[in-house]
Order: structure tokens, then sequence, then C-alpha cells
């Protein structure tokens, strides 16, 4: 009699319940019936021109585009430190950028070169779900910081001081997912510091940099040379679909990553990689992105009040709204599946980002066009007045 082979529990995580909706979204278009996108957070804008010029230039020119070196190409990674120096004032070595494939690629070689199983790694909740995922996946414990208004849905010292054994990690996102709640250079240095002192390694994802409004977003980069910082060109580069993020890697995980990247990777993307040279070239046409979303904002706090949807995150940067609906439901998810049913909008439970508190809670992305955010805004007002 044959024995049934095993399955490994690592791969026992949860849905990313974000792509639930978009396969019923995707459903109900092809019944026929519209759809108002906003529950994924991916810009409804293309690359920017200059790296498609490029990419068909690449695709017709001599270079095979094979394989790349595992750290990426040594242009692109000029590039990245370039931005630093522009953007920041913040001098990064080329040689500690590492060009990934997506900053999911990312956390994958920054969680497995930082963290032993067994270890803990702290966080906001809500937070990316991914963060909790991967790091389960890789045999470390996610450690959530239960954080609420009064924290600006960020981690704290006084958070972190109160759990009752230590962390080995600390993951800080500003602009975060999917609260779009900011850390301010000192608390981001504070949390730093307190890193330091206890031996922490921080881990900032920076993927929502460039998308801000008001306040420039401050790199870990600026404050502590032993973090790892995450970087994407999905965001405000609008590139989801190209598969290309960064890391700016210490010193003493450097050699760690290079030799995973080149056993799970290999490579990033090399068309990607040779395209996205150019995008450091476009912020004009990406910085209109970014003021398109700034309306679509500002509509959003105007508007969604009208709808019921009065308690909200503050929206300092990303492309998000998070908005409390304890006062309409305790189940997030069926409340979102029934204003895809009988509005045509698609948005996003809290329970991917908050597993204990997420079922009072929608995300709305306002990373589409101006006329759909405008609509929803107008079919969420007449649905909540018509009950």
């Amino acid at each position: 009699m044959s024995k049934q082979p095993k399955v490994s529990k690592r791969g026992a995580i949860p849905p990313f319940f974000v792509m639930e909706v978009m396969r019923a979204a995707a459903e109900r278009e092809a019944a026929g019936l519209d759809v108002l996108h906003m529950e994924v957070g991916q810009p409804s804008s293309g690359a920017p021109k200059g790296v498609v010029q490029a990419a068909a230039s690449a695709v017709v020119g001599s270079d095979p585009l094979g394989y790349t070196g595992a750290l990426g190409i040594p242009p692109l990674r000029a590039a990245i430190a370039r931005w630093y120096k522009d953007r920041y004032g913040v001098e990064v070595p080329e040689g500690r950028v590492v060009v990934t494939t997506g900053s999911s690629g990312a956390f994958q070689l920054g969680f497995l070169a930082a963290f032993d199983p067994g270890d803990r790694v702290a966080m906001a909740s809500p937070s990316y779900p991914a963060y909790r995922h991967t790091l389960t996946a890789a045999g470390v414990i996610p450690v959530e910081l239960p954080t609420g208004p009064e924290h600006r849905f960020q981690p704290t010292i006084e958070l972190l001081e109160a759990l009752d054994e230590p962390v080995q990690g600390l993951i800080v996102a500003s602009p975060a997912n999917p609260t779009g709640t900011m850390l301010s250079r000192e608390e981001l240095t504070a949390l730093s510091d307190w890193c330091r002192a206890n031996g922490v390694r921080m881990v900032s994802d920076e993927i929502y940099h460039g998308l801000t409004y008001g306040t420039d977003a401050v790199t870990a980069a600026e404050v502590n040379d032993q973090a790892l910082v995450v970087n994407s060109f999905s965001k405000y580069f609008s590139m989801t679909g190209w598969r290309l993020g960064w890391m700016i890697v210490p010193d003493d995980l450097l050699r760690s990553v290079e030799c995973l990247a080149q056993n799970l990777f290999i490579s990033a993307p090399t068309l990607s990689q040779v395209s996205a040279v150019a995008a450091f070239d476009c912020t004009e046409e990406l910085d209109g992105h970014v003021a398109r979303y700034a309306r679509n904002r500002a509509l959003l706090l105007e508007e969604l009040p009208k709808a019921g949807f009065t308690k909200m995150a503050p929206a300092d940067g990303a492309f998000y709204i998070y908005a409390d609906v304890s006062d309409m439901t305790d189940d997030s998810e069926a409340l979102a599946k029934r204003i895809l049913e009988e509005t045509g909008i698609a948005c996003t439970p809290g329970i991917d980002f908050d597993t204990a508190r997420g079922r009072r809670f929608l995300r709305f992305s306002f990373a589409g066009s101006e006329a759909t955010i405008a609509e929803a805004a107008r079919r969420l007002i007449a649905w909540r007045r018509g009950k």
C-alpha cells in the first residue's frame, strides 16, 4: 500500500483576501456588469513613457537579455544610489544596493538573511499581510502590535516594551498599507535608536515613498545603517507587472543576500532592469500621477463621510483610505461582498491586514482614475441613503 507524501505546514498560510475580491470582481465583469476597482493597490497608469521606450529598444537590440548578476545590473544599481543622494541627500554605496524581483523578492531575501526559525519579528497591526505570511513560511514568528488611532496605526516604543518576550526584528512602513499613515523623522529615529540599543534588526518598507500629501517620507537609510531598506518600482514608478524592486542591504547581510538570490531567483527580470534605468528620468510624468492621487484623496475625504464612513485613518501617503465600519457591521468581508453586488464597487475587507480587528474595517484604494473615484463616491452615497 502506498503512503501519502508529506505536505509542509509552512505552506498552510492564509490567502491574500484582496485576491478573492479581485476574483469576484472579475466574475462580475465576465457576466457583463461593471466594476469600479478600489480593491487593489495598483496604479491605473502604466509604466512611464521613457521606460516603455527603453524596453522597446532593448527587445529589438542585440543584447540577448540573459541572466544578470544576482545583485542586479550596475547601471540600475548606480541609478538607485543616485536616487538616494538626489531625493534624500543620503550617500548610499552602490555596492549595498540589491535589485530584486519586486519588493516581494526583497522581503524573502531579507527575512531569510536576517532571521532564523523561531525568531520573533514585530510589526504594527494592521499591516501588509505578506509580512506575516512570508515570515511564517520561513519559520519566523510574526508579533503583531495592536495599534489604533491613538498610535496613528504605527508601532511605538511603548508597545514594543510592553511585549512579554523580546523580538529580533521590527518592520516599519511609512507610508503604511493599509492606513497610509507615516512616521515623522523624530519617530523613525526614536524607533531606530531603540532597535540599536536592543540588538533588533529594523526592516523599513518604503515602497510608497513618493506618494505623500504634504510631508515627505524619511528613509531609514538616513538614520540606521543596519536597517534593511526595501523599495519597489511598483507604486510611485507605476511598474507593478514588471516585478522589480530593490533593497539597501547592511554590510553584514550582503553576502547572505547575494547567495540566497543566486539560488532562489538567479536574477531579477533582465528586461525590467534594463528598462528601469530610465524611470528615474520620468519624475515629471510620475509626479503627475501623484497629483491625481491627491485629488482623489481629497474627494474621498470629503465625500465618504456623506456615505457614513466617518472614522478614517489619516491618509498621509500611499493611496488608501482605511475606514472603521464597526457602526455598520462586524463582518467586513460580508460588507465588501454586498457593496460589490449592490454597487459594483470592489473594496478590500480589513481581515487581510488585521486578523484580530479587521472585520471592523474596509480599505478603499484611490489609485484609479478621477472619473472612477468620483463615480464610486456617488454610488456609495446613493447606496447608503437608500438603505
